[in-house]
């Protein structure tokens, strides 16, 4: 059973209270003394509005906080901790079960606390990120490096599908979490020389089954920068690399990763979480504002028997390309393929599971384009899509706004389809998003 974060109401009132005092504070000209931390954050509402087509629309409201500290005890060691506070208002919260789904941790640790869940009302807390890193000077073998807890483990070349992100992957539908998830893990990393490293990663899970571990070497080769990885990530023995570089003044990224695994079958454990996300699923509707439940990506294997587990092969490339000028274009195309992919039985499913570096998609091949320019010196906008072989596409578009200084309005709007029979095509929907953002 997990160990339990839990935090009161009280507590959390007090530390919101003595972080903002101390980030307010004015120091005595002339005296200020050296400073040994940073606190920052941001507030923002985002309103959404989902249309399935055929049924009647639903309306959710989000308000969402954050705190970023960091605490320097000297030049080598420091902590940091990032804690994000959530209010959810509307159609979705007032599904059985949808805070349960909020308040899901699937680290080692449970840092969530769900405070309030009444009346279409969800309150929840998470420490997405808890750790001490240390780091010593040149002079005292400045070439290691160690941190411990909660935080983001960035193996990533590509900067749309990551293959070899086998620790935290991410959807890249989500239009609220620009920071991303974190892992619990153990980092160790020493310095090889002029860009190159050696990192071993520890990443326990309750299930000792899934626990989950890997090194990588980092190096550069003629401008390239190139890793290779091995190691275990859940169920599967896994291998990969990557490389990152520029052809012409065009960026060219890609990953892959081949994912073996351990077991024939694998056992769907659960049970409690599948049954929250299938009441969830009475929505029928897609929802960037579902947060996460540990299934370990297993998409469809809600029958409560177990899945045949294959091996499979996950890459990647993409490239991008920038056009100096008053308005700024730029282009990025990518493609992704999957010998073996995890089919889903639901959009719904697929758009809110936690997504695995195994199950960056539900069919062989995908594709993605973008293209964004200023429209102003103020404003820019994103046209981007999607398309799976199934038939599916997503089209999507977003602008954003500098209103003033910390101050930034997004609005966003996409649309899930499809061929009849292709995934996105059964239940096809248009999501809009708007939001204020404040940062301090």
């Amino acid at each position: 059973m997990k160990s339990a974060v839990r935090l009161t109401a009280p507590l959390l009132l007090a530390s919101t209270g003595l972080f903002l005092h101390q980030a307010v504070a004015s120091p005595i000209p002339g005296l200020e003394p050296a400073k040994s931390w940073d606190l920052d954050g941001y507030i923002k509402y985002m309103g959404t509005y989902t249309s399935p087509d055929g049924s009647s629309g639903i309306s959710d409201h989000l308000l969402h906080q954050r705190f970023n500290f960091e605490y320097r005890f000297d030049s080598e060691l420091r902590l940091n901790v990032s804690m994000r506070n959530r209010l959810f208002y509307g159609d979705s919260a007032e599904v059985p079960d949808y805070g349960d789904l909020i308040g899901s941790d699937p680290g080692y640790w449970d840092m969530s606390t769900t405070w309030l869940d009444n009346n279409g009302w969800v309150g929840n807390t998470q420490f997405d990120r808890a750790y001490i890193d240390w780091k010593p000077s040149e002079f005292a073998g400045g070439d290691w490096q160690a941190r411990v807890g909660r935080f983001r483990i960035n193996w990533a070349m590509s900067t749309l599908w990551n293959p070899n992100d086998i620790f935290n992957a991410y959807s890249i539908y989500d239009v609220d979490y620009e920071e991303r998830s974190g892992a619990d893990a153990v980092l160790i990393s020493r310095k090889l020389g002029f860009a190159s490293s050696l990192d071993f990663v520890y990443n326990p899970n309750q299930d000792s089954k899934l626990t989950s571990y890997a090194m990588r070497y980092l190096s550069n080769y003629d401008g390239w920068d190139l890793q290779f990885l091995i190691g275990k990530s859940g169920f599967d023995h896994v291998f990969g690399a990557g490389f990152a570089g520029d052809i012409s003044g065009a960026g060219f990224r890609g990953e892959f990763s081949y994912f073996d695994p351990q077991y024939d079958y694998w056992p769907v454990e659960d049970v409690a979480a599948y049954n929250a996300t299938a009441r969830f699923s009475s929505l029928n509707t897609p929802s960037a504002n579902a947060s996460i439940i540990n299934t370990s990506g297993v998409f469809n294997a809600f029958s409560g028997e177990s899945q045949r587990l294959v091996a499979t092969s996950v890459s990647t490339v993409e490239m991008d390309y920038s056009f100096t000028g008053l308005r700024n274009w730029m282009v990025r195309g990518s493609v992704l393929h999957i010998s073996n992919p995890t089919e889903s039985d639901s959009a719904l499913l697929y758009l809110n599971l936690p997504l695995t570096a195994r199950t960056l998609s539900f069919t062989s091949w995908t594709g993605y384009l973008e293209l964004g320019f200023d429209v102003s010196p103020l404003s820019r906008l994103t046209i981007s899509s999607s398309f799976y072989d199934d038939g599916s596409y997503f089209i999507g578009a977003n602008m954003s706004y500098s209103l003033a200084n910390e101050w930034t309005l997004l609005m966003v709007a996409q649309r899930f389809d499809g061929s009849s029979g292709s995934l996105f095509g059964v239940t096809p929907s248009t999501l809009g998003y708007m939001q204020l953002k404040w940062s301090f």
